[in-house]
């Protein structure tokens, strides 16, 4: 459905110059998150607000998961450019507003509406780049897209520390303004849409039912174990109350003209079992986020520039893997594809179970040995990573029509990132039932006084700060309870293989040409 002006320049340049619209906007949500975490101290400190910091970050992710769904089935009825120049534009509003923000509350406020941009852009960015290109194409154009994330991963944290050190921390909002705005005027000059033939129905009812549902479902996986108990009587009842409105969501769904989220896209064995897998996939990958680097500068006793960059060293393997994806699923198809993603994951979990934890004796030895399995093991991490989301993704997305690609798009994006939000709490739960059990089984010279103070004992540990009879102990309580989140990542892992296994491996692609019309798909 997608139109291209063939002057003096030709459709191929025309793609080019949109390509690289997509990728300065993809930039912009990728971005976002890396550079705004170097620069939390010094917005506290100008600000205040320190006890309600984290929803400057909770606020953006929220806010950009829930509506990620809402924005693709709007790509279907209204097109994409519009979409997502309006999600542009929104956050670019919500940009600005927080580089002018004048308390922590306004500056959460703003980022909120950050994360409203920021919906559509996921949802749209990739539901164009399916519709510009061919099934041959998607995979390596998925790899430009991923390496847009693999750059913002090292820039993003360079870039903000520059911004706050020399400038202020508000142009690091501030700087995404000339960023978004070229992307506007090359989307505006040369992407051209044909309009949808016939006029839609928004189905508002299921649009506000599923964002205050997924509202709900994230803000409890969020805040559960940190605001409150998970055991307590907001814990329990949000997690309740969400479930009632989802089952609400299914019963209005099933009724609507034109749902927004359809049921016969959780009904469709393909397409559930690819959401199913980005849900596990989304949270395998808060593993090493939320862990690796505290892994790095305590067990290993690395600096954190170190840390960043053993981190970041994923965004090699995915990129590459993506791009490299297309030529394995036109040749095994789309799930086999995707399975040898799942198991590159599960190798990669269990490869670090059999990292030698530094003994005192043979520190630098084994640290700079573990350094480099490490940056191997991120690599291939990253590697099964892109194998398993690009197939899928574009598998999906060839299974329909054009009308019907922002919807299963959308779901596809929001599972990974819902299952991310169910991650971030799993892995956390974990890590910190573990760390306690080894940290009290393995140190018998913990002060009475400090037992009930560990977060403070492990903040001293990562300023260097703690007697050496505590320090042997303490880390090799990190490095246990790093390897129990990586246990779970290898079981969660192994539960994609098995999903991949019982999902059909003949995905229905349709036509090229017959994909603009169509019909919805039947498993």
């Amino acid at each position: 459905m997608i139109g291209f002006k063939d002057r003096q320049m030709g459709i191929a340049h025309s793609k080019r110059w949109i390509l690289a619209a997509l990728m300065l906007t993809m930039s912009l949500a990728a971005m976002d998150t890396t550079i705004v975490s170097t620069a939390i101290p010094e917005i506290v400190g100008d600000l205040g607000g320190f006890a309600s910091f984290s929803w400057v970050f909770s606020i953006y992710l929220l806010a950009q998961t829930v509506t990620i769904p809402i924005y693709g089935k709007l790509a279907d009825m209204k097109g994409r450019k519009p979409v997502l120049l309006w999600g542009i534009i929104v956050f670019l509003m919500g940009s600005a507003a927080s580089g002018f923000a004048w308390d922590m509350l306004a500056l959460i406020i703003f980022r909120g509406l950050q994360g409203l941009g920021a919906g559509s852009i996921m949802a749209s960015v990739n539901t164009l780049a399916a519709d510009l290109y061919d099934i041959r194409e998607r995979a390596r154009v998925q790899g430009w897209l991923s390496s847009v994330w693999g750059i913002a991963a090292i820039v993003g944290p360079a870039m903000g520390g520059a911004l706050v050190e020399y400038a202020s921390w508000r142009w690091i909002f501030f700087i995404n303004l000339p960023i978004g705005l070229l992307a506007l005027f090359l989307l505006i000059v040369f992407l051209h849409e044909q309009k949808p033939a016939r006029k839609h129905r928004i189905d508002i009812p299921g649009a506000v039912l599923i964002f205050l549902s997924a509202s709900l479902l994230i803000l409890a996986l969020l805040e559960g174990g940190q605001a409150w108990p998970w055991i307590s009587l907001a814990g329990i009842g949000f997690l309740v109350l969400a479930f009632l409105l989802m089952f609400v969501v299914y019963v209005v769904e099933r009724r609507a003209q034109e749902p927004i989220m359809p049921i016969w896209v959780w009904k469709h064995r393909t397409i559930a079992g690819s959401n199913l897998s980005m849900i596990l996939m989304g949270a395998i990958m808060m593993g090493p986020s939320m862990f690796l680097p505290l892994y790095v500068q305590s067990a290993l006793a690395g600096s954190a520039m170190l840390a960043g960059f053993i981190l970041a060293s994923s965004s090699i393997g995915w990129p590459a893997a993506s791009a490299y994806s297309g030529r394995l699923y036109l040749s095994i198809g789309f799930r086999n594809a995707a399975w040898i993603g799942a198991v590159l994951i599960c190798c990669s979990a269990l490869l670090f179970l059999f990292l030698p934890f530094p003994a005192t004796h043979k520190q630098i030895t084994i640290h700079t040995a573990n350094t480099w399995l490490l940056f191997a093991d991120q690599i291939l991490l990253g590697a099964g990573f892109g194998l398993l989301s690009t197939p899928l993704l574009v598998g999906v997305q060839s299974m329909v029509p054009w009308q019907q690609r922002g919807v299963v798009t959308g779901n596809n994006i929001f599972s990974r990132y819902l299952g991310q939000t169910v991650g971030a709490a799993l892995m956390g739960g974990i890590f910190n039932r573990s760390l306690h059990h080894y940290a009290f089984q393995n140190i018998n010279q913990i002060p009475s006084s400090l037992r009930n103070e560990f977060d403070t004992l492990l903040h001293h540990l990562l300023q260097g700060h703690v007697p050496a009879s505590l320090l042997h102990g303490l880390r090799k309580s990190l490095y246990m309870a790093t390897s129990s989140v990586y246990g779970v990542m290898a079981l969660l892992a192994f539960i994609i293989i098995v999903v991949l296994l019982f999902t059909p491996a003949h995905f229905p692609v349709l036509d090229e040409n017959v994909a603009r019309e169509g019909t919805t798909p039947t498993a």
